[in-house]
């Protein structure tokens, strides 16, 4: 690894540590590589930026993006909630179930981890404060829930690395419902024990019965259908990964119509605050696209993989 290119990482790592918007951290740490490298050409720093986010495959985000945003509005997200009460009622912390089991069921709807931390910190942490939760063990299984989001079809993560690793999308939405299972999973049986341990009760004693069971189920099953029809879609070869978050943004609509909950300034705020977060990622894309650059100009991944294939020759510790 060059000098030059390791100043450039201090530069950005200090810049993020200072709360520096991450797309102009980035491109700080760029552009002191392009500024002190002689024979780097500063055209190549714009042409980069602009060609990494002129792929087709990134109108995937501004789609399902809006879908979520669409969710919100028509009531989605208060049936999912009421939902996933119904299952984790009986469970050790109650809320605190529901937080993680919601963050993994709109990972299916919204695909962005911002989205889901900020719509539950609304709903649900005041909630679980009134219930008797520390509001710092509240925050905390947002924040950590809210992880889950992206790994769970449609994720805006998968779609970003996809596109910049020319990466199957589909394989990788169809690789991240295990992974955000096992994820779940886990976090619940963490929450369970953490819940116990601090007396956090439960949402009901009472078991639930079968006609409560599939009314929730019944308000709920709409939404729920939506990553089974974006999954299969693309796996049938229906539609691509692009094209399944405009079938998402149809089907809110229409769960809109339905449900009668969305009018059309619903509508009209949902389009801004979909420009407003799209445009955020997309400066990141840029962002990324320029460092990506450089990373491989300089040989990093190649370098790294030769040290790691002469230094590790336990499979285990591999």
């Amino acid at each position: 690894m060059s000098d030059v290119l390791l100043l450039a990482a201090v530069v950005m790592l200090i810049l993020l540590f200072l709360k520096v918007p991450v797309y102009i951290a980035v491109l700080g740490g760029s552009m002191v590589y392009f500024l002190l490298v002689p024979n780097a050409n500063p055209i190549i720093f714009a042409q980069q930026a602009i060609v990494g986010t002129e792929k087709i495959s990134l109108l995937a985000i501004p789609f399902f993006v809006c879908a979520g945003v669409f969710m919100n509005y028509t009531g989605v997200t208060k049936r999912i909630m009421d939902f996933c009460e119904v299952i984790t009622g009986r469970l050790a912390g109650g809320l605190a179930q529901v937080n993680v089991l919601l963050s993994t069921i709109m990972g299916g709807l919204s695909g962005s981890n911002i989205a889901d931390a900020a719509m539950q910190s609304k709903m649900l942490v005041p909630e679980m404060t009134k219930k008797g939760f520390s509001l710092e063990f509240s925050s905390v299984v947002t924040a950590s829930s809210s992880m889950i989001t992206p790994l769970i079809p449609p994720g805006i993560a998968m779609i970003l690395y996809g596109s910049i690793a020319n990466v199957s999308i589909g394989k990788l939405f169809v690789s991240g419902l295990g992974v955000g299972a096992l994820l779940c999973i886990t976090m619940m049986i963490l929450v369970g024990v953490i819940s116990k341990k601090r007396g956090y009760g439960t949402i009901r004693e009472n078991k639930i019965s079968k006609e409560e069971f599939f009314k929730a189920l019944k308000a709920a099953i709409l939404p729920l259908l939506l990553p089974i029809i974006i999954i299969g879609g693309i796996r049938i070869g229906i539609f691509t990964a692009t094209e399944a978050g405009a079938v998402a943004i149809i089907y809110a609509v229409v769960l809109g119509i339905i449900y009668r909950e969305m009018k059309i300034k619903n509508i009209l705020q949902g389009l801004k605050d979909t420009v407003v977060t799209s445009s955020s990622i997309m400066l990141i894309v840029a962002a990324a696209s320029v460092f990506s650059w450089i990373l491989t100009k300089e040989r990093i991944p190649q370098t790294l993989a030769e040290w790691m294939l002469k230094t590790i020759d336990n499979k285990y510790m591999f």
